[in-house]
């Protein structure tokens, strides 16, 4: 019986039928539109993406992630195709199987291309002794707990790669949860992007020198040379034949041009080419990495080949893949096992996890991280996603486990991915860090104090309008100022936000921030034009437009900045028509408005450009004409302050026009008494214009406003937003624009005219809990 051969018959149809006549002409008939592959699958990928969607819209409340909505939809459509006939047709589910692997394997490509290596040289201490001893001792502790829990030798090595595949950190998934979490700008972020790369790299080497150990094993010491050669023989190439072609497609390309089509599929050829290479190679996933890896990262090529990849990995590919995945977990294994075998497989994955968390933990303790801080750091160093699902899938296509310990796998890295999330969140509060007890406003300054200036720069007429307002500011040798540039650009074709701190003795530019050479240009030439009373330091900074706010709050805490001056999101040509409205700079003002750690300015520019620097060549001295409305309230006084410290300057005529009805003589308050005690110095000062104007509700306040425009180049008023006053009623209904404020808004409806520039102040928003 044992030598009786067993006959299997296998039919093909060629041509393979593939294409449907449709769902219409198909009806009724015994040539069912489903027994065509494209429909089939094309039924399956729209299922995964719109039941996945469907469920991350209802859990992400919750704070779970997408990737457990993808393996929901994944088991649901499991659930699906072993009950219906036609879905259950072995070649649809190849197809699907196929085109989500290589799906994954594109992802894996484009990671590579987002990387920035130059982030294990920037590595901290921390993020170093992280990446390097969180792998170690997490894989020694499982090891040790697997010896002295498993007797059977035969099982010992599937628990191998069960303990590694537990203790890797896979950048990928990390940068993942970071940008799910939003906080991959925060100086957290950074520090887990960083420990990350170096543990997959960590983790790489160990994989595959586990790989080589196991061949070496089942088939001889010659495979595992030929193994090992490949591996050698594919970083060869890459380093010296791959990589000095990138750099010389970037060297061709213009400055601010664009990378030539011809580049850009050669690259994605070469991409494809590398996949081949799971004929010899069972984690064929290396491959496209390193590929990756060798793309220099951003503009011009990086940049070039991600857009191209973005939409289609991560809203087609990555669903496909997980869902995929989560097919082939069988939960009726989980059933067969004992209930001593769960308990000890689930001991040595809980050993394993402990180890790894508590290194990280431990050594962010040594640093002197707080403990909270330290906790949601050593948590992201644990998480699990969709790489680790493509570990365990191709170690089930070679056999490296059982199948009950290959379930048992599938949902430890889904509970662990989800609840790793969850408990960041929880756990850590990105906003916390700008919450101060201390006042950073230029009212609470020490007089002659050197006022400390953050002004983030988007676009290039930026540049103008800050530098005209700085020149109005009253800069001088017994005032100084200390300016801060924040040049903010998008981050595009890499994974890490960058920040440079650009040296002044360095008269180079790097190509990375060679967007950044006419900013940094301008304002260097500002400081030697007000040397003695100006000092510039200037920084890039790139990132996502929705956490740009991250990296101008942190450098305000980090320069101890009493004011931040934001340009506002609209900009007007010289005749007073809109230019452009942009909706990320409005949304990023409104982030700092909220969370800034001092006090913050919008600069409204409507075309006013100063023009003392060509009068002064000439001997003549043209005086700048500047106003400051006064309402009353923490945001007026602040504005007050700010004007006042103008007024030294001989250049500028400040006017400070008060604003007062006939029922605030009636009323008392301790923030009257203030305004009073503020207006005091103003009105003995014999260089500031002190006149007060009576309006009794918002429309004579309307027309005392639109009769100053005119009259003057720059005005100063408060924020005062959501505060009522009697010289504002009825007005808050017609604010377009909340983050000026309700007079604020008034210099920036549309059916102004004039040339003004405005600054609209907020006073630092003080914690009180």
């Amino acid at each position: 019986m044992a030598d009786q051969a067993i006959n299997v018959s296998t039919c093909f149809f060629l041509p393979p039928n593939v294409n449907s006549n449709g769902m219409y002409f198909d009806y009724g008939k015994e040539n069912n539109w489903l027994n065509s592959s494209m429909p089939r699958f094309e039924l399956l990928a729209v299922f995964i993406i719109v039941v996945s969607r469907a469920c991350h819209f209802m859990l992400q409340r919750f704070g779970l992630p997408m990737f457990l909505s993808q393996v929901i939809a994944g088991r649901i459509l499991a659930e699906i195709i072993d009950k219906h006939p036609l879905m259950n047709a072995e070649d649809g589910i190849k197809v699907l199987s196929t085109i989500a692997t290589m799906g994954y394997a594109a992802c894996i490509f484009q990671i590579g291309v987002k990387v920035d290596l130059g982030m294990i040289g920037r590595a901290r201490k921390k993020a170093l002794a992280i990446g390097v001893f969180s792998v170690v001792v997490s894989v020694i502790c499982g090891l040790i707990a697997t010896r002295l829990l498993i007797t059977n030798d035969d099982e010992f090595q599937s628990f191998f790669f069960l303990v590694t595949t537990t203790s890797v950190t896979s950048f990928p998934v990390v940068t993942s949860l970071l940008n799910d979490l939003n906080i991959v700008n925060s100086e957290l972020g950074r520090i887990g992007q960083s420990a990350a790369l170096i543990s997959d790299f960590i983790s790489m080497f160990w994989i595959n020198g586990s790989v080589m150990m196991k061949v070496q094993t089942e088939k001889g010491s010659t495979a595992s040379l030929e193994f090992l050669g490949m591996i050698v023989g594919l970083l060869f190439v890459t380093i010296y034949l791959i990589r000095p072609a990138m750099i010389w497609i970037v060297r061709n390309t213009p400055k601010n041009g664009r990378v030539k089509d011809a580049h850009i599929y050669s690259i994605i050829c070469l991409f494809l080419a590398s996949t081949s290479l799971t004929r010899w190679y069972p984690h064929f996933m290396m491959a496209p990495y390193i590929i990756g890896l060798a793309v220099p990262t951003g503009l011009p090529l990086g940049t070039a080949i991600a857009e191209k990849f973005d939409g289609l990995t991560s809203g087609l590919f990555m669903p496909l893949f997980v869902a995929t995945c989560a097919m082939r977990t069988d939960i009726a294994n989980i059933n067969m096992l004992q209930g001593k075998q769960i308990v000890t497989k689930s001991i040595i994955i809980l050993i394993t996890l402990l180890a790894k968390f508590g290194t990280s933990f431990s050594i962010l303790m040594y640093k002197k991280f707080p403990k909270r801080d330290g906790c949601a750091l050593a948590l992201i160093m644990c998480a699990k996603g969709f790489v680790e699902f493509g570990s365990i899938s191709f170690m089930d296509d070679n056999k490296t486990f059982s199948s009950d310990l290959l379930s048992l796998m599938w949902i430890a890295v889904v509970i662990i991915g989800s609840v790793t999330q969850v408990l960041v969140k929880i756990i850590f509060d990105p906003s916390r860090r700008y919450k101060t007890y201390e006042r950073r406003t230029i009212m609470h300054l020490s007089s002659n104090s050197n006022l400390q200036i953050l002004t983030p720069i988007q676009f290039p007429n930026h540049v103008n309008a800050v530098t005209n307002l700085l020149e109005a500011s009253g800069a001088s040798g017994e005032n100084p100022i200390g300016v801060h540039v924040l040049h903010l650009i998008k981050l595009s074709g890499q994974a890490a936000p960058v920040f440079i701190s650009h040296d002044k003795q360095k008269t180079d530019i790097s190509d990375k921030c060679s967007a950044s050479e006419n900013v940094i240009l301008s304002f260097t030439r500002f400081e030697a034009q007000k040397w003695g009373s100006v000092s510039v330091n200037i920084f890039t900074a790139i990132s996502t437009p929705n956490l740009m706010y991250e990296d101008v709050c942190t450098l305000a805490l980090d320069s101890s900045a009493s004011i931040i001056i934001m340009p506002f999101h609209r900009r007007w040509y010289n005749d007073g028509c809109v230019e452009s409205d942009d909706n990320s700079s409005r949304v990023l003002n409104q982030m700092v408005l909220d969370r800034a750690p001092c006090s913050v300015g919008i600069l409204v520019d409507r075309g006013y450009k100063r023009r003392s620097n060509s009068l002064k060549a000439s001997g003549e001295i043209m005086q700048l004409n500047v106003a400051m409305i006064f309402l009353g309230g923490n945001d007026d006084r602040e504005a007050l302050v700010f004007a006042a410290r103008m007024a030294g300057d001989r250049n500028i005529r400040l006017t400070v026009a008060r604003l007062i009805s006939p029922q605030d003589a009636d009323t008392a308050s301790w923030s009257r008494v203030l305004d009073t005690e503020a207006l005091r110095d103003v009105k003995s000062d014999r260089n500031i214009r002190y006149i007060e104007y009576e309006a009794n509700d918002g429309p004579s306040t309307t027309m005392i406003i639109r009769s100053m425009m005119k009259d003057f180049d720059l005005f100063i008023v408060g924020r005062a937003n959501n505060v009522e006053s009697q010289q504002t009623t009825g007005l808050d209904e017609w604010v377009e624009y909340p983050e000026l404020g309700v007079v604020g808004d008034m210099f920036a409806a549309s059916d102004v005219e004039g040339k003004f520039s405005v600054l609209v102040v907020q006073q630092q928003h003080l914690t009180t809990s």
